[in-house]
């Protein structure tokens, strides 16, 4: 299976980076991840609504410049369905075995994603109902998509 994770922004904590580069190193054995980051566009504090969205055009150009036509797109959205680890290594499972082992994970910027970037997608998940920098969502999608081949092949891995 490819994965590819495409995400605004650089990450900067070196702690996260080494979560990265942890959770990139068990899941060696299991798919070929790739990472792709586009810049972030600079955005004050208090902008307006429709400042915002063109903050989110913006980033979400640089994202679909980079988004392959051929591959299964799912966005990381706070409004997008929830599913348990079972249920997202099911998910996984099931596009691998139907033939979509090219699979892309889409995490926006600090304001979320354009509506283009969310149309563009083939699935829209939500991790939790509560909001998480999109640095450390990076770390927490790798980790669950490990668990997730974990699961596939009965191996054990903590509850």
């Amino acid at each position: 299976m490819n994965i590819t994770i495409i995400s605004v922004g650089k990450i900067k904590e070196k702690f996260l980076r080494n979560g990265i580069k942890e959770y990139s190193k068990r899941l060696s054995k299991y798919c070929k991840l790739k990472f792709i980051e586009v810049n972030d566009e600079k955005a004050p504090e208090n902008l307006s609504e429709a400042e915002m969205e063109i903050v989110k055009d913006k980033e979400g150009e640089r994202i679909l410049n980079k988004l392959k036509e051929n591959t299964y797109a799912i966005a990381l959205e706070i409004k997008g369905k929830e599913l348990t680890s079972e249920d997202f290594a099911d998910k996984l499972d099931k596009l691998a075995l139907s033939g979509r082992s090219d699979i892309t994970f889409i995490i926006g910027g600090s304001l979320g994603l354009s509506k283009e970037v969310l149309d563009k997608c083939n699935f829209k998940l939500s991790f939790s109902k509560l909001t998480f920098p999109h640095q450390l969502m990076k770390l927490i999608l790798l980790e669950q998509i490990y668990r997730s081949f974990r699961i596939i092949r009965n191996e054990p891995y903590h509850k």
